[in-house]
């Protein structure tokens, strides 16, 4: 089991790397003091790999990467971290000092030097050279596998590279390096540790590879051709070469691709001796180790908003509680946090995912591979139970968000699940066609495999489509703001998939339809359905308690405030709304789409209260339409005053209702026409008197009217803030007759304030009914 944590700066909280944008000088700089902090207590003797992440349209060049790497059984990988380079030290080092260091790796690596191409920058007519290359491979002359420089392609008059800042290693032209076949080597195999589970791997060096003898010898030509006999039949073409440039008065050595983790290692070897050698650190980018079952490694990346943390698998608990641990201990030293505050000083995430994952220790051990019917399972009980993809996501949520529920887009999308379902065999079923089953099905409504809420697209995709890795995304879950309740979520997952595994969830699919954004984004039937799948945990042995989430409850619906009178309380809460993606508009020559998060929607429950009885409850002077959770509490008090005859009223209890309703006007939303609706006023009106007992305002802003310009320095001011926008006023006076009753079958329990009150709205009958 995985994690992909983020986080935000404690320092500049208004910067924009830390709100919209992906890059940052701050982010970068934090980033880099991480993983190293990260490295020293969690992989020592790992190795630190700077490189390029993900390249996103629209983005001037690629995202940075910064992974750090180590071997299961933790022979190091790079014992000596003082020689690894520091972004923030200028050492001082130019082309003279790439130059020597190229040259002495190449004594060290025991190849021809003379095949070192100096690189030169094409946009200026330059006489030093930007940097030097050394095309290099794995040979094996006469069964002796070592490297080679040999060039396999005429030698340029002048290597000019393609412009831009980028690495060299990027801008080598491809008519300067074309592609070559590798030989075929014979390795040396380390028996399989399961016979018939594993397949057998190429060895690993007991040690690193320590030879320092070899920079007082002189190589010795190659005598394998130039061109490998076996072009033909080559699994892959490839055009290796190691790179050695200076910038910024840093040494960058930019690593060649390495399809065997026993040659990266080797060459990561001999890198770290020739620092040793000449004693000048360096910075180590281009391509980073090869997928291999027995390396471990996390790396951290930048997003919109947030800095990623990727981490390793754990395969037990004691190791995933000590790897969040201290991930957040480190993270909080280099002035990195989980949460921050909104300008209404409201209590926030950092923004960013924080997608759990699970997999196995190799592709075919996955849980998902190995049991078929797990999968089905979760899916059926995350469908059953919508307090699952709610409760732990984050604001964006609904069929636009970024982990839509499998019912949330197509209308047919439970239909087609079931005829999945119903051609899954019950057992030996093939990798190939679990994906090919439900590939196509759990993807978001714009068919993107990556943005569905069970994101499979790294389970077993078919051949040349993605990374066959056995791994089930569950992304429905934004970034917690303590260590303690990631861990709680993650202790969830395992149990969950424990149920399962021994007891096959064998439940049908339920037809939600609207009750998804009715009834499920309010807190109290998050609360219900939640506590449901407590139960079922505790019935299976798993003895969960409801108080362990409390902390998870309250901060994704935090309390606005609440007002008593006569026995009956009203409270406020906030609620979920699935925000709109708008119409592609084309803004400075890139196409947009817009989100509108211009609406809001509240929790109104009340205490104390019978269906029927004579008090209700308004919203800006229009009934909210309560409903009975079933709750029963002490009898209404008598009236005060005789009182028109009623019928006998009902026991009383609690019920509940949403409110949505425009907080704010946005320069591009859905219904541009209808106004803002905050503050929203609520009273409660004894219908009998036909006067309000008791009444209290919700504020999206400052209740003076006043902007806030910046949010909140710490926890006691945002309080202060969120306190501000709940008030509680006198009951006013005079006579209030009680609004008629609104009545919305799409969405029973949601007052939906856009609407016009009843008498003004237009000739829609029922709303869109059928017949």
């Amino acid at each position: 089991m995985g994690g992909e944590p983020t986080f935000v700066g404690i320092d500049e909280p208004e910067s924009p790397q830390w709100n919209i944008d992906a890059l940052g000088p701050m982010k970068r700089t934090r980033g880099l003091s991480l993983i190293r902090c990260l490295r020293e207590k969690l992989a020592h003797g790992a190795l630190l790999h700077y490189g390029q992440g993900k390249w996103y349209p629209g983005e001037r060049l690629p995202r940075w990467a910064l992974s750090c790497s180590w071997r299961l059984d933790r022979i190091p990988i790079w014992e000596n971290i003082d020689l690894i380079a520091r972004e923030g030290q200028d050492y001082g080092f130019g082309a003279a000092d790439a130059l020597k260091f190229i040259e002495a790796l190449t004594r060290r690596l025991q190849v021809s030097f003379e095949n070192v191409l100096s690189a030169y920058n094409s946009e200026a007519e330059l006489t030093e050279p930007t940097g030097y290359i050394l095309p290099i491979r794995r040979r094996q002359p006469a069964g002796r596998l070592c490297w080679s420089s040999q060039l396999w392609f005429p030698r340029p008059e002048r290597l000019l590279l393609l412009p831009g800042d980028s690495p060299i290693g990027y801008r080598i032209a491809t008519e300067s390096m074309p592609w070559v076949a590798p030989d075929e080597l014979e390795y040396e195999y380390e028996a399989a540790p399961f016979a018939g589970q594993f397949e057998a791997r190429i060895k690993l060096p007991s040690r690193p590879s320590r030879r320092m003898d070899l920079f007082q010898k002189n190589p010795v030509a190659d005598p394998l051709a130039a061109l490998s006999a076996t072009a033909e039949t080559a699994p892959e073409l490839i055009r290796p070469a190691l790179c050695v440039q200076a910038r910024e008065g840093r040494l960058h050595v930019f690593l060649p691709y390495a399809s065997k983790l026993a040659d990266y290692l080797d060459l990561v070897a001999a890198v770290e001796d020739t620092c040793q050698f000449l004693q000048k650190p360096v910075w180590l980018e281009g391509y980073a180790p090869p997928s291999d079952p027995r390396l471990r490694s996390f790396s951290l990346t930048p997003d919109p908003g947030v800095l990623e943390v990727n981490l390793p698998p754990a395969s037990n608990w004691d190791e995933l509680e000590q790897i969040n641990t201290v991930l957040f201990e480190e993270a909080r030293h280099n002035r990195l946090t989980a949460e921050k505050f909104g300008y209404d000083g409201g209590h926030l995430a950092t923004g960013g995912g924080s997608h759990i994952v699970i997999g196995g220790a190799t592709v075919l051990d996955s849980p998902l591979l190995r049991r078929p019917d797990l999968l089905r399972a979760m899916l059926t009980f995350w469908q059953n139970h919508p307090s699952l993809s709610y409760l732990f996501s984050g604001m964006y949520v609904g069929p636009t968000s970024q982990s839509p529920r499998v019912d949330e887009a197509r209308m047919d999308a439970l239909y087609e699940l079931e005829v999945a379902f119903s051609n899954l065999p019950a057992k030996d079923c093939p990798p190939a066609m679990l994906d090919g089953l439900f590939r196509n099905l759990l993807v978001d409504v714009t068919g993107n495999a990556h943005r569905a809420e069970f994101c499979i697209d790294k389970l077993f995709p078919p051949e040349g489509r993605g990374l066959r890795l056995g791994l089930l995304e569950l992304r429905a879950f934004e970034m917690a703001p303590h260590v303690k309740m990631g861990l709680i979520e993650m202790l969830l997952i395992r149990a969950l998939v424990s149920m399962f595994w021994k007891r096959s969830f064998e439940g049908g699919l339920v037809r939600w339809g609207t009750a998804l954004h009715d009834r499920f984004m309010l807190p109290y039937f998050v609360r219900r359905d939640f506590f449901d799948v407590i139960s079922c945990l505790r019935a299976c042995g798993y003895n969960f308690e409801e108080k362990w989430f409390a902390s998870h409850l309250e901060f994704r619906f935090p309390k606005i405030g609440s007002i008593a009178a006569e026995g009956v309380e009203l409270e406020l809460r906030h609620a979920l709304e699935p925000w709109n993606v708008l119409a592609e508009e084309t803004t400075s020559g890139q196409t947009v789409r817009a989100v509108d998060s211009s609406f809001e929607r509240i929790q109104v429950k009340v205490s104390g209260f019978a269906t029927g009885s004579r008090y209700a409850v308004t919203c800006n002077g229009r009934r909210v339409p309560l409903y009975s959770t079933g709750e029963h509490f002490p009898a209404e008090p008598a009236p005060a005053e005789p009182a028109p005859a009623q019928p006998a009223p009902a026991q009383p209890g609690a019920a509940v209702a949403g409110v949505r309703f425009r907080a704010r006007q946005l320069s591009a939303v859905l219904h541009p026409i209808v106004p803002v609706h905050a503050p929203l006023t609520f009273d409660i009106i004894d219908r009998w008197k036909e006067r309000s007992i008791g009444r209290c305002s919700y504020h999206v802003e400052s209740p003076d009217g006043r902007a806030y310009t910046a949010r909140p320095v710490n926890a006691t001011e945002a309080e202060d803030r969120r306190r501000q926008r709940f008030q509680v006023s006198g009951s006013p006076p005079g006579r209030i007759a009680v609004p008629e009753e609104e009545t919305n079958p799409i969405f029973p329990m949601t007052l939906d304030l856009r609407f016009p009150p009843p008498g003004k709205q237009s000739r829609v009958e029922k709303l869109g009914l059928v017949p």
